[in-house]
C-alpha cells in the first residue's frame, strides 16, 4: 500500500550537527578536483570512513549497545546530505553502515549482530550486496544462486553480478535459494552472509566506460558456510530483502548523484556574472524540483522513524530521484553547448564528462524503473 507522505520539516536542533559536519568536510576535502567529486557515493577511500567512524558517524541508528550512537534517521539523513553534496568518497563503508547493519539488528541473530555491528560502525567491517545474476537482468525472484543445507551448515554455489565494490568488501550478504527452483519465484529464498576471503569464492572487478572498477563479478563453487550464515528464517529472504531495499531507495544519494556538477556550474555562470534569463529559468527549475525530491526523502525518513518498511514510497523517491539525477545532466551538457564562448573550466567539463558516461547506470542501480514503477502499481492496486 502507498501511504501519503505530508510535508516533513527537517529537526531543528540538527542545525549545529549539520554545521559541525561541513567544517570537517571543508577541512578533510579541500583541494578534491570536481571530477573526483563527481563521482560522489561511488567514490572510495577507507581511510576517509575511519576517520567518520572515529568521529562516531558511523552506525547513527545503531544502539549504543552495539557501536553505534543511538540517533534517528534523521540525524543520518543530514549527515547522508553533507556527505553527498560534497562530494566526500563514501563507498568503502555506505552499503554496510546504510542497509547491512540495520538488517543485521532487525533480522539477525544476537551472535550476528554482537559480531558484525560494532565492526561496521568502526569501519572494520565493509559489505556489499548479492543480489543481481547474469542472464536475470532486474527479476530477483528468478535468482538461481543456491545454499544447499549440509553437514558443515550450507553448501554455496553460483554467482552475482553488479556487485558494488566486493573487491573492497570483507563479506556479502546475499540473496540465494535454499530451496525450490527458480520458478518458485518468491518462495525458498534466504539471506545469508559470505565472508569473501573463504575459499571457491572469486572476484572479477568489471571496468566500466570511465575507467573505473565500481562492479564486480563474484562467482562461488562449493563455498562452505556454517549454520549461522543464514540471516533471519530460512525462506524469509523475500521479505528481508524487500526491508532491505526500502533503506537503499529512500536516501539522499537518488538525489545528489550529479550534485558536483550543479556546484561547479553555478559557481561558474556566477564568477562569469551571467543572469539571463534562460540561465534563472534552468537553475530555478532544478532547485525547485530537487526541493521537492528532498521532502519526499524526508517524508520517508519520517515513515522510518515511526518504525514502518516504505518500500513503495522509497520506490517513488528512487524513480523520481534517478530521473531528476539524469536530467540535470543533461540540462548543464545543453546548456554549455548552446554557449560554446562560456568560459568552462577543465574540472567542471571532466566532471560533465564523467557523470554522461555513469548517468545511464542510476536508472538501473537499486531498480531499474520497470521494477520500481511495477511496485508503485501495486501499492496504488493498479495491478
Amino acid at each position: 500500500m502507498l501511504y501519503p507522505l505530508d510535508y516533513v520539516a527537517e529537526p531543528a536542533n540538527l542545525a549545529s550537527f549539520r554545521q559541525e559536519i561541513r567544517a570537517f568536510l571543508n577541512a578533510e576535502l579541500a583541494g578534491m578536483p570536481t571530477e573526483q567529486k563527481a563521482r560522489s557515493w561511488m567514490g572510495s577511500d577507507i581511510e576517509f570512513s575511519k576517520k567518520l567512524a572515529k568521529k562516531g558517524w558511523l552506525g547513527l541508528t545503531i544502539p549504543k549497545s552495539h557501536g553505534g550512537t543511538d540517533q534517528d534517521f534523521f540525524t543520518r539523513f543530514v549527515l547522508s546530505e553533507e556527505l553527498l553534496a560534497s562530494g566526500a568518497p563514501v563507498a568503502a563503508h555506505w552499503i554496510a553502515d546504510r542497509q547491512s547493519a540495520p538488517l543485521i539488528m532487525r533480522y539477525g541473530t544476537p551472535e550476528q549482530q554482537a559480531f558484525y555491528v560494532p565492526r561496521i560502525c568502526q569501519a572494520e567491517a565493509f559489505f556489499c550486496i548479492g543480489m543481481s545474476e547474469p542472464n536475470s537482468g532486474s527479476d530477483l525472484a528468478s535468482i538461481r544462486t543456491n545454499a544447499q543445507p549440509n553437514e558443515g551448515g550450507w553448501l554455496l554455489n553460483g554467482s552475482k553480478i553488479w556487485t558494488t565494490y566486493a573487491h573492497q568488501c570483507h563479506y556479502m550478504i546475499a540473496l540465494v535459494r535454499t530451496s525450490g527452483e527458480s520458478a518458485d519465484r518468491h518462495t525458498g529464498l534466504s539471506q545469508i552472509i559470505v565472508d569473501l576471503k573463504l575459499p571457491g569464492v572469486t572476484i572479477k572487478p568489471i571496468v566500466d566506460m570511465s575507467g573505473d572498477a565500481h562492479f564486480t563479478e563474484v562467482f562461488f563453487d562449493n563455498v562452505q558456510l556454517a549454520p549461522e550464515a543464514l540471516i533471519g528464517s530460512e525462506g524469509q529472504g523475500w521479505e528481508q530483502c524487500t526491508a532491505e531495499l526500502a533503506f537503499e531507495r529512500s536516501g539522499p544519494e537518488r538525489i545528489y548523484s550529479s550534485m558536483a556538477l550543479l556546484n561547479a556550474w553555478v559557481d561558474e555562470v556566477r564568477a562569469a556574472g551571467v543572469d539571463d534569463d534562460e540561465t534563472l529559468a534552468l537553475l530555478g527549475d532544478l532547485l525547485g524540483e530537487m526541493s521537492a525530491l528532498r521532502g519526499l526523502s524526508l517524508a520517508v525518513t519520517q515513515r522510518l522513524v515511526d518504525g514502518h518498511s516504505p518500500a513503495v514510497e522509497a520506490s517513488v523517491v528512487k524513480d523520481y530521484g534517478t530521473d531528476f539525477e539524469q536530467r540535470l545532466i543533461r540540462c548543464i551538457s545543453e546548456w554549455l553547448g548552446a554557449r560554446p564562448h562560456f568560459p568552462v573550466s577543465g574540472g567542471l567539463l571532466r566532471a560533465l564528462a564523467y557523470l554522461e558516461q555513469m548517468g545511464v547506470t542510476f536508472s538501473l542501480r537499486g531498480g531499474t524503473r520497470e521494477i520500481l514503477r511495477g511496485i508503485i502499481a501495486r501499492g496504488l492496486a493498479l495491478r
